[in-house]
């Protein structure tokens, strides 16, 4: 794969490349970086939705390996839209990022290609932020050469990158529910309550989806019996202290599935 990735990289020698902070993009920017240091711009968008724990990530890594990294502020906060949080949302999202990461090529001279991290797994789902990356102009490496998740893995693992096993962590806003509105007060609530989840259970994979005012906690089948009433009561104690508008929280029925949170339409209460 790696071959075949740097032929690819090599037809697209300026580049500027979306890093969320995930094991995808962050691999996808280490690989460019080292193959054309000089024409490779790292651009990571600072936002509420964007755990801090993502942030410190891509900052860390941009240091130790000299990445041109390029933080910008996504405007998607300012738009009603993406507020109401419609199924689209993440449209409406990846439309203001690649408006602002346009907006980074045109400082610097205009010709760099824009590239996402999104492999040919992600093609499966639901993903409107594809449609708002084609309006861009922006490209997919993994998925043209046909690369799956297992295999940025092993790539990340062949690179030596510490973030190889890194499990997945989209943004916070997929923790709310279709039709929650979006707040920077919910999203930190999120966080903090997921944080705390992870602390207290040893968990690898945890959510904290928000139904309006209710938290539904969501974990693997073999980490259900450490969420205990105990610590259930401390996550939305914690949550609460950030957003006082949240009411209550519960242990999913379900153990936990990727993406439970959006529905083809709003959650009617």
């Amino acid at each position: 794969m790696r071959s075949h990735l740097l032929d690819w990289l090599a037809r697209a020698p300026a580049r500027a490349i979306a890093c969320s902070g995930g094991v995808d993009s962050l691999t996808l920017a280490a690989l460019a970086h080292r193959a054309s240091p000089a024409t490779t711009l790292v651009v990571h968008s600072i936002t509420p939705a964007v755990p801090a724990a993502a942030t410190a990530r891509v900052l860390r890594m941009a240091a130790e390996q000299r990445w041109d990294l390029r933080t910008v502020r996504s405007r998607e906060f300012e738009d009603a839209r993406y507020l109401a949080n419609p199924r689209d949302r993440c449209y409406v999202c990846k439309s203001h990022l690649y408006e602002a990461m346009h907006d980074v090529v045109g400082a610097v001279g205009g010709t760099h290609t824009l590239l996402s991290g999104a492999n040919v797994d992600d093609l499966g789902e639901y993903r409107p932020g594809l449609r708002a990356a084609a309006e861009a102009g922006v490209r997919h490496p993994y998925v043209e050469i046909g690369a799956r998740k297992v295999d940025v893995r092993a790539l990340a693992r062949e690179l030596d990158l510490d973030v190889a096993d890194l499990p997945a962590s989209p943004c916070l806003a997929s923790r709310l529910y279709t039709g929650t509105p979006v707040t920077p007060a919910r999203l930190h609530a999120v966080e903090i309550g997921e944080a705390l989840l992870v602390a207290h259970t040893g968990a690898a994979v945890v959510r904290c989806r928000l139904r309006e005012d209710e938290v539904s906690i969501e974990v693997r089948d073999g980490d259900r019996e450490s969420v205990t009433p105990a610590v259930v009561a401390d996550v939305l104690a914690a949550m609460r202290a950030v957003d006082p508008a949240i009411r209550a929280a519960a242990l999913d029925e379900q153990a936990y599935r990727p993406g439970r949170a959006f529905t083809l339409t709003p959650v009617v209460r």
